[in-house]
């Protein structure tokens, strides 16, 4: 890549440098940092706020629609953003700033208000954070487009997302939360315990919330507000970082010259309307993407992830070993299978590739948990900030016949859905550029917003349906605990969540793509057509 030029004016082809598309991805980094820290959100609810556990599930679904409807209009102002600072730009700082701010008031404040009113100042704060993580989520998407149109190019911005995120979701964050986080703020005194006994005894409505008659809270691991706090802090400032490496990425790229046509023209609902009804290529892959946000929302819920672990394996530190051990096979994964197959075959084949996979690794990981959780899986253990503790992975004794075979399915199915679930992000920048050849409008705020709007209303259903399935077979007024006694209904509801959802979404993958029109060989048509009308436009 580094021995082309970054601008062939005859082509029309523009490039990015490789650590501008490195930086740049971290943007998507940096809104994924506060995902997965709301992603346990239903615990905050259910034992601070104090609200039941299916309420707490569709409180989540109702605040993505929220998110979803503010989309188009956010996407609409960006369309029609030009600014010194560039088109996109704004959106990372602004972004960034409301979802630390609003994270900051919503883990801090609330559990010191009367709990009356906790309910109501979260709706408030958790829909204004939502405003802002729209925000900067958005520029993932618009950007694309603008910081580089070479077909085998784009394909390199998954690679690094791809890398980025396995550090972010399958190492650094399940680690941190159950080798660290959940230890460090568990109440294991025996004084405590007694203290949580009395007055449970005296109160069973209490639950898990516990608070004194002096006001000193007694609360534990998920239900502590400490814990929250310090979880909050360390995501913000990563993601801070993040975004600003975003912001130094898309510095020289975020210019006019590299919009659409190059000019910036005023975009209306008309158009809008006329997008929606008529570009397959964005339809389709909307359809792929929400489906595959589906199973991403289901396999990493808390509740989930608990049950699988802490109950159905009886330890529930296995889930930081199994994102640690996994964690760079899963990313290197990535990046040669995207490196391969969508560079030289197109993004649409990868998305392909990467659905087949997923779908026949997930059958074999479902009967390796259905025969094996009887046999004790036995896997090294972690804790993040004890780099010793890391030594014990080369050990056999550490390790057990279930477990290195639950490893390796589990590294085939979370390889292949890495390139099926994040090569779909520079797609959209394919769907913007076909509007450019079918119609001459750049609308990158578009076809981010859309992608997000049908996404985020899909997705949202992951922690309504894992809440009323495990309501299903008793868990109403509480999630699963790694205190609740294995189950056969248990085991049902944990592998349709783990497993039964993501491949729903995989099966809509292979249809949607089945009508998806934007193959390798479309894209280079279109390209060479907006490059013939640029150089026309210029000539004149």
């Amino acid at each position: 890549m580094s021995k082309q030029p970054l601008e062939d004016t005859q082509s029309g082809i523009h490039r990015a440098k490789l650590w501008e598309i490195a930086f740049y991805a971290l943007n998507n980094t940096s809104t994924n940092a506060y995902m997965v820290l709301v992603g346990s959100i239903s615990y905050f609810l259910v034992g601070i706020v104090g609200v039941a556990a299916v309420l707490a599930g569709s409180i989540v679904t109702i605040m993505r629609i929220w998110d979803g409807v503010t989309d188009p209009f956010i996407g609409m102002i960006v369309d029609n953003t030009n600014t010194k600072f560039g088109k996109n730009r704004p959106f990372i700082l602004a972004g960034n700033i409301v979802l630390f701010v609003m994270t900051w008031l919503m883990f801090h404040i609330i559990p010191t208000i009367p709990s009356g009113a906790r309910f109501f100042v979260f709706i408030i704060m958790y829909a204004i954070y939502i405003v802002g993580y729209t925000l900067q989520c958005v520029v993932t998407k618009s950007a694309q487009s603008c910081l580089t149109n070479d077909p085998k190019q784009r394909p390199i911005f998954t690679m690094f997302d791809a890398t980025y995120n396995v550090l972010l979701m399958s190492l650094f964050w399940p680690v941190y939360l159950s080798g660290t986080l959940l230890p460090k703020y568990t109440l294991t005194s025996a004084d405590a315990a007694d203290k949580i006994a009395a007055l449970l005894a005296q109160s069973p409505s209490l639950e898990r919330v516990i608070t004194s008659n002096d006001g000193i809270q007694v609360l534990s691991g998920f239900y502590n507000p400490a814990m929250w706090h310090e979880a909050q802090l360390t995501v913000g400032l990563l993601a801070a970082v993040f975004a600003c490496c975003a912001i130094i990425g898309l510095w020289r790229k975020d210019n006019e010259k590299y919009y659409g046509l190059g000019k910036v023209e005023r975009i209306g609902f008309k158009d809008y309307a006329d997008v929606l009804a008529h570009n397959r290529g964005i339809q389709m892959l909307v359809l792929a993407a929400s489906s595959d946000k589906l199973a991403m929302g289901a396999t990493t819920n808390a509740a989930v992830t608990m049950s699988l672990f802490g109950i159905i394996f009886g330890n529930y530190a296995l889930n930081g070993s199994v994102s640690a051990i996994t964690g760079i096979p899963v990313a290197l994964f990535g990046i040669f299978g995207i490196g391969t197959i969508a560079r030289n075959m197109g993004q649409k084949q990868c998305l392909l590739v990467g659905t087949y996979g997923s779908l026949a690794s997930a059958l074999v990981l479902m009967i390796l948990i259905i025969l094996g959780h009887n046999s004790g899986m036995a896997l090294p253990t972690f804790q993040l900030t004890n780099l010793a503790s890391w030594g014990g992975l080369f050990s056999p004794a550490n390790w057990s016949f279930t477990g290195l075979l639950f490893i390796l399915a589990y590294i085939a199915m979370k390889g292949f859905s890495q390139l099926s679930g994040n090569i779909v992000i520079p797609m959209t920048a394919d769907c913007a550029d076909y509007e450019v050849y079918r119609t001459g409008r750049y609308v990158p705020g578009l076809m981010g917003t859309l992608f997000s709007f049908v996404d985020k209303l899909i997705s949202s259903l992951a922690a309504t349906i894992v809440a009323i399935v495990y309501a299903l077979i008793g868990f109403k007024e509480a999630l699963p605990t790694a205190d609740d006694p294995f189950t056969g209904a248990l085991l049902a509801a944990t592998l349709f969540c783990y497993l039964g959802l993501p491949a729903i979404g995989w099966l809509l993958n292979l249809v949607a793509m089945k009508f998806y029109p934007l193959t390798k060989d479309k894209m280079a048509e279109i390209q060479d057509e907006i490059a013939r009308i640029k150089a026309e436009a210029m000539a004149k």
